[in-house]
């Protein structure tokens, strides 16, 4: 299991992008939360395995058909043992 934090720069708000994040997480069997922040981005923490990691921040890279990603920048974390997969209110 590994914990990772994910902040999505580019046309990711107003473009449905934390609804489809919360889609995907299901179909990729990761946990954790999404939120869009003040600066117009979207940031969330994400736990799972290896593999469904992987798949799960190739989706990040592209997004919802509205969005244009230009860039994700990904840190690793200490896990946190999230259950389920939500998304959030802004900060």
């Amino acid at each position: 299991m590994k914990h990772l934090k994910i902040k999505v720069h580019g046309k990711v708000q107003g473009v449905y992008y934390r609804a489809t994040t919360v889609e995907k997480a299901k179909i990729f069997n990761v946990h954790g939360f999404v939120r869009n922040e003040n600066d117009g981005t979207v940031y969330m923490e994400v736990e799972g395995d290896e593999e469904s990691l992987k798949e799960f921040v190739a989706w990040c890279h592209i997004g919802p058909e509205r969005a244009v990603v230009e860039k994700v920048v990904i840190e690793e974390g200490g896990l946190k043992n999230y259950q389920s997969f939500i998304t959030v209110r802004s900060i």
